[in-house]
């Protein structure tokens, strides 16, 4: 009876998806899955203690390889056919589904060893210590995907932006040189100027021969008496 998926339950193995639990073993558990053409099918899952165990491990895979040198000898109606299979850290196996038919649980059973080894059965069944692990074995976490790849045109913007900012720095300190090469130095202040008082000036006394000058109503007049001249030429008639 399909069951729904619980949690810890692998959302798909390889390219199938598991849709539900169809069976609980104590060796592993079987899916329904479908696959990437829309089949279904039947996945049968080691549990995480029987995958640790490498034996157990063992007999998995060889039943698995077993039923496929069968099917390649006798055809597909003899053995089932597997259609994947990954024998890693967490073994599974996946076959067409048939509903009310033997699925991938045929392939837990030589998992589990019941009886003696040796000999006749005349002691308590052997019983693995990984029984009570229900849990399934989840394959290991993929590699990381790879960081997503810039397209050309996104490349050739950001060079053309990159471009762009180095034109614009190289054109700000090119005008930043250019303006402190062309401006002068700035010149020192000239010194206040200083008034010094000087005396007035003196009159510089009279050549010989040179009449100092007398005040007259008309204003003044400045005469001049050569030797041998008499002081009335040049008087009023």
């Amino acid at each position: 009876m399909a069951t729904p998926l619980q949690y810890g339950d692998p959302p798909h193995l390889g390219p199938f998806v598991l849709l539900a639990r169809l069976l609980t073993g104590p060796a592993g558990l079987v899916y329904l899955g479908q696959g990437p053409d829309g089949r279904a099918v039947s996945v049968a899952l080691l549990t995480r203690g029987a995958a640790l165990d490498p034996v157990a491990r063992d007999r998995f895979v060889a039943a698995v390889r077993e039923a496929e040198r069968r099917g390649r000898r006798r055809g597909s109606r003899a053995a089932l056919t597997v259609l994947a299979m990954d024998g890693g850290s967490a073994p599974w196996v996946a076959v067409p589904y048939a509903p009310g038919g033997a699925g991938a649980e045929r392939f837990l059973e030589p998992v589990m060893v019941s009886g003696m080894l040796l000999g006749d059965r005349n002691g308590p069944d052997f019983v693995p210590y990984w029984l009570g692990d229900r849990d399934p074995a989840l394959p290991a976490p993929g590699p990381p995907a790879p960081p997503p790849a810039a397209t050309r045109r996104a490349v050739g913007l950001a060079a053309a932006l990159l471009a762009t900012l180095v034109t614009m720095m190289v054109v700000m300190a090119w005008l930043l040189l250019f303006r402190l090469e062309s401006d002068p130095p700035p010149t020192r202040p000239l010194p206040p100027p200083v008034v010094v008082p000087t005396p007035p000036p003196t009159p510089a006394p009279p050549r010989p021969g040179e009449q100092s000058p007398t005040p007259s109503q008309g204003g003044t007049e400045r005469r001049t008496t050569l030797p041998g001249q008499d002081n009335d030429v040049g008087g009023d008639i």
